[in-house]
C-alpha cells in the first residue's frame, strides 16, 4: 500500500489488548458506573502529578465548568482565557452566567502572553473590571509560564485554572503540569485524539479539599451522602441531600478503567511524541516554517505539532491545507480564534481586538503526530511539505 492510499490522521487513540482486557473485566464486574474504578483512576492521576486530589468527569468541558463553579464565577463576574483554544475554554464561564474576554497570545509559543495579560490587568484595575479567574491554555501540551501568571494573579487577586486538556504527562519548571504549585485546579482531557483516552472523560486537579468536595458534589446532581456536608443528621443509610444545584458529569466504570489502563504507557507516549516532533523541527529547518518555540522551562507533552508558515509561504497556507488532505494527509487548524467564532462576535468581539490570534490563524497548521504514526508515514508527511514549498 502507498501512503496516497492511506488516509494519515492528524491524531489517534493507541489501544492495545491490555486496555481492551481492562474495559471487559468492567462488563463482567457487578460495577458500570459509580464503582471502584473511577476513585482508582482519580487517586492514580493524583499520585502521578502529586496534587492532593482529583475530580474525574465525563468531559474536559464538564471539568471546566465545574471548576468555575466551584471558584465561585457567577453573574456578576468576569472570566479571561486565550482566543487560541477550543471553544470549551471560554464557554465553561457562560455557562456559569459570567462574561467572558480574551488575552492575546505569544506568536512564538501559541499560549497566553504574561505581557499581554499584566497590561490589560493593569487598564482593568483602572475601571474596576478585573477578572475572578484566569485560564491560561497549554496550547499542543507546552506550559503557559504559570509562573509570571502567578504572580500577576496575587497582585491582581485572580483565581487560576489551568486548561491543560493537551498537557497530560507534560513538565513545567521539571514537575508535572497538574501539581496546582502555580494554579488552584488543573483539568485534563482524555479525549481519543489527546496523549491518553478514556474515550470520552476528564479531570479536574487540586490540592485544595474545599474546591475538590465542591466539584465532586457538583459533578453528580450537587448531591452528597456525607452526613459533615448536611443540614441536619442523617434520616439513616439511604439518606442523602442535594446541597448545590449539580449536573450528571460522571466518569463511568468502564471509562476509568481505559483511563488506568493508558495512564501506564503515558510517559511512553510522551516520549514518542517527543520523538516524532524534533524529527519534523530538524527536517523543516530551511524551510519557511517555524514551529511553536519550546520553553527550556518546559516538557511538553506534544498533544500536536502545529508550524508557522512564514514570509511569503503564507499566502499559500490555505492552498498547503488542501494540498495536503489531498495527499491523504489530514493537516488541521487549531484554532480558529474564538473570539471570532459567529456567537462571540455578537457578544460584541471584534476581529481586531487580538491582533496575534489572527496573524496565529492565518498562518498555523497542525500536522499529524501520534504514536501510532510510522516512520514511512512521516517521511511521506516531510516530503509532501518539502515538494509543496
Amino acid at each position: 500500500m502507498t501512503m496516497t492510499n492511506k488516509v494519515i490522521p492528524y491524531g489517534k487513540q493507541n489501544i492495545s489488548q491490555h486496555d481492551i482486557d481492562a474495559v471487559v473485566d468492567v462488563l463482567k464486574s457487578d460495577w458500570l458506573t459509580q464503582g471502584p474504578k473511577v476513585p482508582a483512576f482519580e487517586q492514580a492521576i493524583a499520585d502521578y502529578c502529586d496534587v492532593n486530589f482529583a475530580c474525574a468527569t465525563n468531559s474536559a468541558t464538564s471539568a471546566l465548568h465545574i471548576a468555575c463553579l466551584a471558584l465561585g464565577v457567577g453573574e456578576s463576574d468576569i472570566v479571561w482565557t486565550s482566543p487560541i483554544s477550543f471553544v470549551a475554554s471560554a464557554n465553561c464561564a457562560l455557562y456559569c452566567g459570567a462574561k467572558v474576554d480574551f488575552v492575546d497570545i505569544d506568536l512564538d509559543t501559541g499560549n497566553m502572553s504574561p505581557g499581554e495579560l499584566e497590561q490589560k490587568l493593569i487598564s482593568a484595575k483602572k475601571i474596576d473590571s478585573l477578572p475572578k479567574v484566569v485560564i491560561p491554555v497549554h496550547l499542543a501540551g507546552q506550559s503557559c509560564d504559570m509562573k509570571a501568571i502567578y504572580e500577576l494573579a496575587t497582585k491582581y487577586g485572580f483565581k487560576i485554572i489551568e486548561d491543560a486538556s493537551h498537557a497530560i504527562g507534560a513538565k513545567y519548571l521539571d514537575k508535572s503540569v497538574g501539581n496546582c504549585d502555580y494554579s488552584d485546579i488543573t483539568v485534563f482531557s482524555f479525549h481519543p485524539v489527546k496523549i491518553i483516552t478514556s474515550a470520552e472523560g476528564g479531570m479536574a486537579v487540586t490540592n485544595s479539599q474545599t474546591l475538590d468536595k465542591s466539584m465532586k458534589r457538583l459533578r453528580s446532581h450537587g448531591i452528597t451522602s456525607n452526613p459533615d456536608e448536611m443540614t441536619e443528621p442523617s434520616h439513616g443509610p439511604w439518606y442523602y441531600q442535594q446541597i448545590d444545584l449539580g449536573f450528571n458529569y460522571r466518569m463511568t466504570e468502564l471509562q476509568a478503567a481505559l483511563g488506568l489502563s493508558q495512564l501506564k504507557k503515558l510517559d511512553q507516549f510522551v516520549a514518542e511524541r517527543n520523538k516524532l516532533a524534533n524529527i519534523y523541527t530538524n527536517e523543516f529547518k530551511n524551510l519557511p516554517i517555524s514551529h511553536l518555540h519550546q520553553s527550556s522551562q518546559s516538557y511538553s507533552s506534544y498533544h500536536l505539532y502545529i508550524i508557522r508558515l512564514t514570509g511569503d509561504a503564507v499566502k499559500k497556507h490555505k492552498e498547503l491545507i488542501c494540498s495536503l488532505r489531498e495527499h491523504n494527509i489530514t493537516s488541521h487548524l487549531h484554532y480558529i480564534p474564538i473570539h471570532i467564532q459567529p456567537y462571540y462576535q455578537a457578544l460584541g468581539f471584534k476581529k481586531s481586538d487580538f491582533p496575534n490570534a489572527i496573524e496565529y490563524y492565518h498562518s498555523a497548521l497542525t500536522i499529524p503526530l501520534h504514536p501510532k504514526l510510522t516512520n514511512l508515514e512521516q517521511d511521506y508527511i516531510i516530503k509532501t511539505i518539502i515538494e509543496f514549498l
